[in-house]
């Protein structure tokens, strides 16, 4: 049986980048495991009514996907590059010394947002096979409003190198996406259902399925 461990800058980040992969691999007899880097809070301007109804989304979200664990290390969002890197990797490699992960899912460091740079590297740190000789693969998943908003001149952009049909899981996927309420918009908002399901189509006519996710394929080892 197979752990796999998804890494979220921001809850939410889990289920548009890699939501239907996971829930494919639940059914399959995977073991999922949330980690979490930041959190609302009322010192980043957040509301206690908003703190609460996040605290609820992640509940539900939880339940959802059937997570087998949930790991906040409680980052203050938009913030993680204030925090010590080494801290971060320190807690992260903590994490996968619990969970064993085989697979991890990465948010894309292109992204333009700076959580999720933060995040990727700090796990990147992690995957060395002397620290975690039980993981097999890396993959970085792509994110609605972070992936897609830059592209970097000469630099890094989204080139998927493996295709995950998830026709089966799309429906869901979206049901979990709702979720998260004010964090989904009405197109052309990227976070919507509407882009959802158009960006969908379009990695699944890429890859000659009606539903498909991407992801870049960064390591795997095959014993």
């Amino acid at each position: 049986m197979s752990d796999i461990l998804v890494v979220a800058p921001h809850p939410d980040d889990e289920t548009f980048g890699c939501g239907g992969a996971l829930l494919k691999a639940r059914h399959s007899g995977a073991q999922l495991h949330w980690l979490i880097l930041t959190e609302m809070t009322a010192f980043s301007g957040y509301s206690s009514e908003r703190i609460a109804t996040r605290e609820g989304e992640i509940e539900a979200v939880t339940q959802a996907f059937g997570f087998q664990s949930v790991h906040r290390l409680g980052y203050e969002t938009a913030a993680l590059d204030v925090a010590p890197i080494g801290e971060i990797v320190k807690k992260i490699a903590d994490i996968f010394a619990q969970v064993h992960p085989s697979d991890v899912y990465l948010p894309f460091p292109g992204d333009a947002h700076t959580d999720h740079k933060i995040s990727f590297d700090a796990a990147l740190s992690c995957t060395k096979w002397f620290r975690a000789p039980y993981l097999r693969r890396v993959l970085a998943y792509e994110t609605l409003s972070e992936t897609d908003i830059v592209r970097r001149p000469g630099g890094l952009d989204f080139t998927p190198s493996l295709y995950e049909n998830i026709t089966d899981w799309s429906a869901k996927k979206r049901s979990i996406i709702e979720l998260y309420g004010e964090e989904v918009g009405d197109a052309p908002f990227p976070r919507s259902l509407e882009i959802v399901d158009a960006k969908e189509k379009v990695r699944g006519a890429e890859a000659g399925y009606p539903a498909a996710e991407a992801f870049m394929l960064l390591k795997e080892v095959r014993p």
